[in-house]
């Protein structure tokens, strides 16, 4: 086999994670370990980020008690909605979490359904982190749903992940097809259970779950009335937005806060390798950056760095703003060499530690583990482009990996082809209506994301300084003015979409 082109492990780490999980668990017929592209984590939530707001935002989470609102209730979900084989009726136990507390009910000038549809992970976070429902449902006397999606937390068919994940049949159903499926047949059922026949709803996701919220408005525009997509690189497919997109904001974010930290960054790289070299270079790098176990080879480092660069970037958020942490260490240890500099950045980011842990990014979670290869987001950057080495995305191998692990190739063109993306203006310009496509120009993923109205209702909410997902997260007493008039924003431009619904639902009546 003729040897690949280095890819960095913060690329490929979902379908990585998986093949280990599953060949530990030997659910999986027996396959060598193999290097897969894996695109930067497409999720609102991110460990780091979380750790470093409660820090300082203590007072701003909901409290215990607002929990204490949310009533938890399983639907008996379909497992193929698009086959009538015997096998397709089989069924799943799928979650949903409804807060009633605001609804002003059907009686109440039929109060709208505010429903968050679920990504890749189980729900529990989001009840508190998604703070867009749960702060604006008093002032909108609506319903608040959250449901997860299918082969997530408690939503997971065939009992367990691993029986899920077993064979091809049963991975199969794991598609986003198949998940906005889902909450079509969730949300009728919640407005039978509620006696909410006639209220409206709007569905609100981010990240991945904003791409499915924008689709489910395309796809089952009779269900929901309007989408608030946040943070949704819809565009990300087919090579519509260039491979280096999101390394490419990376590199300015960085560039923006410090030309010293970017051009340390982009030389740290060399030197790296150059050290790595020498007699002992490993130990002396494994010492240097007092990681947690020897360094296997430079790559684990430069794996390890790159996605601390990627993750700080893609949630710079305020108070802190890692991506200026990340520079603060790093200007303030310029008398000493690049080496130096670089761990410096580390500990102004992570803290003083006894130890820094390589494979942070890199151990399976549920999330890891459930990625597939529906999702060919051309994600590389090329030679000199980014303060980054090269690493350009190989669809070729892409899909031999793929192939080699699932057994089936990917479908590069399907995603473009059943949701759309080529010619977005055009199409949806007459097509397409009441979707909010809210983006952080600080974010990456922005790259991939549509940053300009594509019609009257269709249209884009940008922030020059906002990052990911940042507009539904929970409101904070320390949110920066722009940030509130994005949300703010967003909010009239709903209530717009419910007042036109309202006129024409007492027009219809009459």
């Amino acid at each position: 086999m003729a040897p690949l082109m280095r890819v960095p492990l913060f690329q490929f780490y979902p379908h990585l994670l998986l093949l280990l999980f599953l060949s530990l668990v030997l659910i999986m017929q027996t396959v060598t370990p193999l290097p897969v592209h894996k695109s930067p984590r497409l999720s609102l939530h991110n460990k780091d980020a979380s750790l470093l707001i409660s820090r300082n935002r203590p007072g701003d989470a909901i409290s215990a008690n607002a929990l204490l609102d949310f009533k938890t209730y399983f639907y008996k979900q379909t497992i193929d909605h698009f086959n009538y084989a015997p096998q397709s009726y089989a069924t799943f136990r799928q979650r949903y979490v409804v807060n009633s507390k605001y609804w002003g009910g059907q009686s109440y000038n039929n109060s709208p359904i505010f429903a968050y549809l679920g990504a890749e992970a189980p729900i529990d976070n989001d009840l508190s982190a998604v703070g867009f429902l749960n702060d604006n449902a008093p002032s909108f006397n609506s319903l608040i749903v959250f449901i997860e999606h299918r082969y997530y937390g408690k939503s997971i068919p065939f009992g367990t992940m691993e029986e899920a994940m077993k064979n091809e049949t049963t991975r199969g159903y794991f598609n986003s097809a198949q998940a906005i499926a889902d909450y079509a047949a969730i949300l009728l059922h919640i407005k039978h259970q509620f006696s909410a026949h006639d209220s409206p709803i709007i569905v609100v996701g981010g990240s991945y779950g904003g791409m499915l919220a924008s689709w489910f408005r395309l796809k089952y525009p009779h269900i929901a009335l309007g989408a608030l997509a946040s943070s949704a690189p819809i565009l990300y497919f087919d090579n519509i937005t260039p491979q280096n997109g999101y390394y490419s904001i990376v590199t300015k974010d960085f560039k923006e806060v410090s030309e010293n930290c970017y051009q340390t960054i982009r030389k740290s790289w060399a030197e790296i390798d150059r050290v790595a070299s020498k007699p002992n270079g490993l130990d002396i790098l494994s010492q240097r950056f007092k990681t947690c176990s020897k360094l296997n080879n430079a790559e684990e480092l430069k794996d390890y760095l790159e996605t601390i660069y990627a993750v700080a970037a893609q949630y710079n958020r305020p108070p802190n703003y890692p991506v200026t942490m990340v520079c603060k260490g790093i200007d303030k240890g310029s008398d000493g060499d690049v080496i130096g500099r670089i761990f410096a950045g580390i500990v102004s980011y992570k803290g003083n530690k006894t130890c820094y842990d390589m494979n942070t990014y890199n151990y399976p979670s549920e999330t890891s583990i459930g990625w597939q290869c529906e999702m060919v987001m051309p994600i590389g950057r090329g030679q000199n482009e980014t303060m980054f080495p090269a690493a350009p995305f190989n669809l070729t191998e892409f899909i031999r990996i793929c192939q080699e692990i699932y057994g089936v190739p990917p479908r590069p063109h399907w995603i473009t082809t059943y949701y759309g993306g080529h010619d977005i203006k055009l199409a949806l310009n007459r097509f397409g209506s009441n979707i909010i496509f809210s983006n952080g120009l600080r974010d990456p993923y922005s790259s991939g994301g549509v940053l300009e109205d594509l019609s009257e209702s269709v249209v884009a909410v940008t922030t020059r300084n906002g990052s990911h997902c940042l507009d539904i997260l929970e409101a904070a007493k320390t949110d920066p003015e722009w940030l509130i008039m994005q949300r703010n924003t967003e909010l009239q431009i709903i209530q717009g979409w419910l007042t036109t619904y309202y006129a024409d639902l007492k027009s219809l009546n009459k």
